[in-house]
């Protein structure tokens, strides 16, 4: 069966080999939370459909107008196989619940590497989910990689970093033009405040930070804010 869950996923499972991420925009937060309460019935009111799903969960973006769906997959295929017998079922029953939903496309992604503020950090409960979405002119997963890895290193050459980051999980897309961070951070104003204190927050004018900004091909980066809404796991 179905359970709903408080917790937040861990997204470092090595049983979670395929990680999908997408974004439906539904319009307003009363429809926000109409959605959120529609997938909840559709998927409580169902045996979970295969073991292969390590979680499903789902956020309301602070601009009151999109969620952010994040599936634990073991494989590409585990979702195929769901997405033929299962899926769409689902996806009619919280249409009639709340029409005129825009999915505006699946991503899917690997986990590539983490950072952790320090040990304490990973204990406390994120009040606020940071999604970066990075995209490059054109496939290059070495590009992928040598990225994130420069990020890494910036991050490290902080001189103060700035209170409220817990964790930044980097994942790279499959087709190899996209790099998606989902940042964990204690709450929305200490993301806010780390933006604009450059002088000692993210993205401090370090030559590592302006190396990551001006990386060749970076072609667009994008961040919203999110709340966790709703877990759903196996019984």
């Amino acid at each position: 069966m179905t359970r709903r869950t408080d917790a937040h996923p861990h997204l470092a499972r090595p049983d979670a080999l395929a990680p999908f991420f997408s974004t439906w925009r539904v319009g307003t937060p009363e429809r926000q939370r109409q959605t959120v309460d529609a997938i909840a019935r559709t998927w409580e009111n169902r045996p979970w459909p295969t073991e292969d799903l390590r979680g499903y969960h789902v956020y309301t973006g602070q601009d009151g107008s999109t969620l952010l769906h994040h599936s634990q997959w073991a494989s590409e295929q585990a979702y195929e196989a769901f997405a033929k017998t299962h899926r769409q079922e689902r996806v009619d029953e919280i249409d009639t619940a709340v029409p005129g939903i825009e999915r505006l496309g699946l991503g899917r992604y690997r986990h590539y590497r983490a950072a952790t503020r320090d040990a304490g950090a990973a204990a406390l409960v994120p009040g606020c989910i940071v999604i970066v979405d990075v995209e490059f002119e054109g496939p290059d997963p070495d590009r992928q990689r040598a990225w994130v890895d420069a990020v890494l290193e910036a991050l490290e050459s902080e001189p103060a970093q700035h209170p409220g980051g817990i964790s930044a999980h980097f994942h790279l897309s499959t087709d190899g033009t996209r790099v998606l961070n989902y940042a964990e951070w204690e709450s929305a104003q200490a993301h806010i405040d780390a933006l604009a204190a450059p002088g000692d927050g993210v993205g401090s004018a370090t030559p590592q930070w302006e190396r990551v900004q001006n990386w060749p091909g970076l072609k667009s980066s994008t961040v919203g804010r999110y709340d966790h809404a709703l877990g759903l796991v196996p019984r």
